[in-house]
C-alpha cells in the first residue's frame, strides 16, 4: 500500500535543501547527518562519498529516519521512517537533472563542477518511505 503524502509534504520534500539522515552504526548509535537530497516520485535520493559511515551504517542495517529542520517554535515536524539501499543502477538521467537543477548554485559556492561533485559523491543512497509524520505548526 502506498503512502498518502499530503500536498503541504510534498512541497516542503521538494523545497527543503537539507534534510537530516539518521542511519545506525554497528554498534546500535545513531548517526544522524545533514544531507543534500532531491524528493523524486515518492523516494528521497542522497549522493554520498563512497566511504562514508552512513554507507556502511545502511550495508548493515537499511532503515533509516529523515527529518527536516522545524520551526522556531518546534512545529512544523516532518519525519520520514524508511528503508535505504545504495543504487547498483545507473541514475536516471531526469533524476540527476533534477538534482543538479537544485544544487547548481551550492555546488559552484562549493568551488566544485557537478562533474566533479559527482565524481567524489558518486554512490546513490535511495530512501523509500514507510512512514511519514507531519506535524503542521500550532
Amino acid at each position: 500500500m502506498a503512502l498518502e503524502i499530503s500536498p503541504d509534504v510534498d512541497e516542503r520534500l521538494t523545497k527543503t535543501s537539507i534534510i537530516w539522515l539518521t542511519s545506525v552504526r554497528e554498534d546500535g548509535t545513531p548517526q544522524p547527518t545533514p544531507v543534500w537530497f532531491l524528493w523524486y516520485d515518492h523516494a528521497i535520493l542522497i549522493f554520498s562519498q563512497p566511504g562514508a559511515h552512513k554507507v556502511r551504517n545502511i550495508a548493515h542495517n537499511a532503515r533509516v529516519a529523515l527529518n527536516l529542520n522545524t520551526d522556531e517554535w518546534g512545529g512544523s515536524v516532518l519525519v520520514v521512517s524508511g528503508e535505504a539501499r545504495v543504487e547498483t543502477t545507473p541514475i536516471p538521467a531526469a533524476q540527476m537533472a533534477a538534482y543538479l537543477d537544485k544544487y547548481r548554485e551550492a555546488i559552484k559556492n562549493l568551488g566544485m563542477t557537478p562533474e566533479g561533485m559527482f565524481q567524489s559523491y558518486s554512490t546513490a543512497i535511495r530512501v523509500r518511505p514507510t512512514r511519514i509524520r507531519s506535524e503542521a505548526s500550532g
